[in-house]
């Protein structure tokens, strides 16, 4: 076990009617006023045809209904154009995430996949003198110390070896940081766990990445440091 101080678009008009390519038919396309000029005359000759000889339509009121159908048809339209933005921000997340496949990464907490080692890094506010206690799954105690660290960034490496030098089995450890400084005031110490993201789910919306069995969203993600060749 080692602790180092170093840190390691614009709005599309309504489609018009006709026959649809790709993967879309025909049917899948939805008609408005805008996209037939005949549906219009239609609509606007039935209308007058059907009116009370003895009290017709308001010229006023009639044109108010075809600003309602308008204005109607545009919040359809304009519900398909979100949807399609969804899907492409839904197809930009998940590249996003596949980025970080095979890279290490820092993240907030402080629990850690332990295999071989098991990394942690701190921030400190201040120099302060820190007790380390790193306990297993079932809350045992595996690893207890008390070190000094410096204000800002360090990083500690355990090697899965406990106070008696018995080497524990691989398996998830939490890690907790109590600091205080020379007065005996207590320091705030966060934490971050180190791991290399293995593999991304991307049937998850947001996609998760994982990380030694853990798993976390791309915005969790606090630095990523590439492996040196």
């Amino acid at each position: 076990m080692a602790v180092d101080a170093t840190m390691p678009t614009p709005v599309v008009s309504a489609p018009g009617t006709g026959s649809a390519t790709g993967n879309k038919t025909a049917s899948d396309k939805t008609t408005g006023i805008a996209d037939n000029f005949q549906t219009f005359l239609t609509l606007l000759t039935t209308q007058l045809q059907n009116q009370n000889p003895l009290d017709p339509l308001d010229t006023n009121q009639f044109t108010q209904q075809l600003v309602q159908f308008a204005g109607i048809e545009q919040q359809l339209k304009s519900n398909e154009q979100l949807k399609s933005l969804v899907e492409i921000e839904k197809g930009a997340q998940a590249t996003q995430a596949l980025v970080y496949v095979g890279n290490t990464v820092a993240i907030d907490g402080s629990k850690a996949q332990f295999d071989k080692s098991a990394t942690w890094n701190f921030n400190s506010e201040q120099d302060t003198t820190a007790k380390i206690t790193i306990t297993n799954s079932a809350g045992q105690t595996a690893y207890s110390g008390n070190f000094n660290l410096k204000k800002g960034g360090s990083s500690f490496v355990w090697d899965g070896k406990g106070n008696d030098g018995v080497q524990w089995p691989p398996g998830t450890y939490t890690l907790t940081a109590t600091g205080t400084d020379s007065k005996g005031n207590n320091v705030a110490i966060s934490t971050e766990v180190q791991g290399v993201v293995d593999s991304v789910d991307l049937t998850s919306s947001p996609p998760l990445l994982s990380i030694g069995g853990q798993s976390y969203t791309t915005d969790k993600i606090k630095r990523v440091m590439r492996s040196k060749s």
